[in-house]
């Protein structure tokens, strides 16, 4: 089929409820009941602070914050923090977050993102360039095989910027998931495939290749949960970065990708692709869905 015409019919579908969806963790009737209540119980503010001190052992940040309007003054206090959070925690390093009081008395810290003047800067000229771009195109947004990988700058698991450039000169193998989908055929899924193929070009000699997995949940995929996502499943990101920012910059890309996603409630529809990308940054092989082999796109990539 025409390209052209896959992401209308791919609208189409998922209109009807005919595309395979991912969707958030589904728990029981009576887990969601204890759970709603939890939250409600539950005191969420947001939070801009510098570090003071990590303490990976403890999974603890101290955080010097700024006052919290209608809450707190401003103090020295110390929170519970993901792993991903505090691997990527540098003392000084400014932060914003959702500061969040729980019913036991437990102060956390949740959505914690860097506070990096240039890098916000970096980010946001990318994200502007690519909304030019993405507006510019229209209906041809969506990029072919034979076309360029599309400019950006994203945040990695680590927080730091990247962007294309980071990749000149290497193949890049590249799909869209997101950390809280449940559903074994999609995003998992994709995940394993992505690390067998990660092994098995390894094997093959592939030296120049690195793995991108964008997030399709910027707002609950920050930097620190990319990063606990990574660690917990062991994946070897020597090679493969996960990548999270600004919601406008992500919308873009998967406009440009053909990749359709959606929140219907606490569901988060969407479609899967994958692409391969050559060391000049031309899209060279696109497979849709997730029932793809990791030999096909090892036997497509160079080596040297």
């Amino acid at each position: 089929m025409n390209s052209r015409l896959l992401r209308p019919l791919l609208l189409l579908l998922i209109s009807l409820g005919l595309v395979v969806t991912g969707c958030k963790p589904r728990v029981a009737a009576d887990q969601k009941a204890s759970s709603a209540a939890a939250a409600s119980k539950e005191k969420r503010y947001p939070l801009t602070g510098e570090i003071i001190k990590a303490d990976p052992a403890r999974l603890t940040l101290l955080v010097k914050h700024d006052p919290i309007d209608g809450y707190m003054a401003a103090m020295t206090m110390e929170f519970v923090v993901t792993s991903g959070d505090v691997a990527n925690a540098r003392e000084g390093q400014r932060i914003r977050a959702e500061l969040v009081e729980r019913e036991d008395g437990e102060f956390a810290l949740e959505k914690i993102w860097p506070v990096d003047a240039n890098a916000e800067a970096r980010i946001g000229a990318a994200s502007g360039s690519l909304r030019q771009d993405t507006a510019i195109r229209g209906r041809n947004a969506y990029r072919e095989v034979g076309e360029n990988l599309p400019d950006f700058a994203l945040y990695d698991q680590t927080g730091q910027v990247v962007s294309p450039a980071r990749f000149r000169g290497k193949q890049v193998m590249l799909n869209f998931i997101f950390t809280r989908c449940q559903v074994a055929t999609m995003c998992p899924l994709a995940t394993a495939n992505m690390v067998t193929t990660q092994r098995k070009a390894r094997e093959a000699g592939v030296t120049d290749i690195e793995f991108v997995s964008i997030t399709l949940d910027p707002e609950y995929d920050t930097p620190g949960v990319l990063r606990t996502y990574a660690a917990q499943r062991g994946i070897d990101t020597t090679n493969f970065s996960f990548l999270t920012g600004p919601e406008r910059a992500i919308k873009d890309l998967l406009t440009q990708f053909g990749v359709l996603a959606a929140f219907e409630g606490s569901i988060l529809k969407h479609t899967v692709a994958t692409l391969l990308i050559d060391p000049k940054g031309k899209i060279i092989w696109r497979a849709d869905g997730s029932q793809w082999s990791p030999d096909e796109f090892v036997s497509k990539m160079g080596k040297r």
